[in-house]
């Protein structure tokens, strides 16, 4: 099976090109698909710093794409976006289809531990796997500039990851996260079945409890919520995160949004700022 990406399609858009490529992933033992927007480029042999976007529940790797409008901000800071999809798809696992917040597109960027769930490792995928796949194949990317953000589930991987991976991204933000995920249906459904009982595991896997462990952020954490968003009391939780923050001591920029929902219509209207913040973190490290 072949490991290196395959291009499957291509688009221009505000100068650069919305790319899909698909890959065998042997870190999630299936085919997986992943986009990238290159933006233009001055020059043939320049390197552009790497932006990737982690989605939520139920998506893949073309909404961001297609809704976000990202790609404009991106082509004029100069940045290559990097979009995964959201779990491993075509493995058959009894139950993955079942529900929407279990299975695929439910991936929750962990390393799952139980047996059943196996392949579920999107965060070895997300950190170790695509970062090499794309630094071996695009001469065009600079993989050791790299920033990380997302949304909802996206967001709760974003944070983690960059929280656990500090000497790997330069800067992180989110939309809307799932900020304490050991305390949410959602977060608490997805752990006991890749994870385990033992909440002690999912403590790896909280943005909330890894701010605790991992402090010394030098980057301020940017994160917009919409003060309409239906899932904000229950399974969101940005209070706890900002809570956890403060006694650390650690810079976030957390602001509520009057009026907006959790859709991609919010995503949309504040994406700009989003790659800005992480195109000047980019530009000072």
């Amino acid at each position: 099976m072949d490991t290196k990406p395959t291009e499957i399609s291509s688009g221009k858009m505000f100068g650069g090109y919305n790319k899909r490529f698909k890959h065998f992933s042997p870190t999630l033992g299936c085919s997986m698909n992943f986009h990238i927007y290159f933006p233009p480029s001055p020059s043939p042999s320049h390197k552009f710093p790497v932006l990737y976007w982690l989605s939520g529940l139920t998506c893949t790797d073309e909404n961001f794409i297609f809704k976000s409008g990202a790609q404009r901000a991106a082509s004029a800071e100069g940045i290559a976006l990097v979009v995964p999809d959201t779990s491993p798809r075509g493995l058959n696992v009894e139950g993955e289809a079942d529900s929407w917040d279990l299975g695929v597109g439910a991936g929750f960027y962990v390393n799952a531990t139980q047996e059943k769930w196996k392949n579920w490792c999107m965060y070895d995928y997300v950190v170790r796997e695509l970062p090499k796949l794309l630094s071996d194949n695009f001469p065009q990317l600079e993989t050791s500039k790299a920033s990380i953000f997302g949304h909802s589930m996206g967001g709760h991987g974003a944070l983690t990851i960059y929280l656990k991976n500090q000497d790997k991204y330069k800067s992180v933000s989110a939309f809307a996260p799932i900020a304490n995920a050991m305390n949410c249906p959602w977060g608490q459904k997805a752990f006991t079945n890749y994870l385990g009982d033992n909440k002690s595991d999912w403590e790896d896997y909280d943005a909330t409890c890894l701010i605790t462990k991992f402090p010394n952020v030098s980057a301020t954490i940017l994160i917009d919520q919409g003060e309409d968003d239906k899932f904000l009391a229950d399974q969101l939780l940005p209070h706890k995160f900002e809570e956890a923050c403060k006694k650390a001591n650690v810079p976030l920029l957390l602001r509520f949004q009057p009026g907006y929902d959790h859709l991609y219509y919010f995503i949309a209207t504040f994406i700009d700022d989003h790659i800005r913040h992480h195109a000047q973190a980019l530009r000072l490290n």
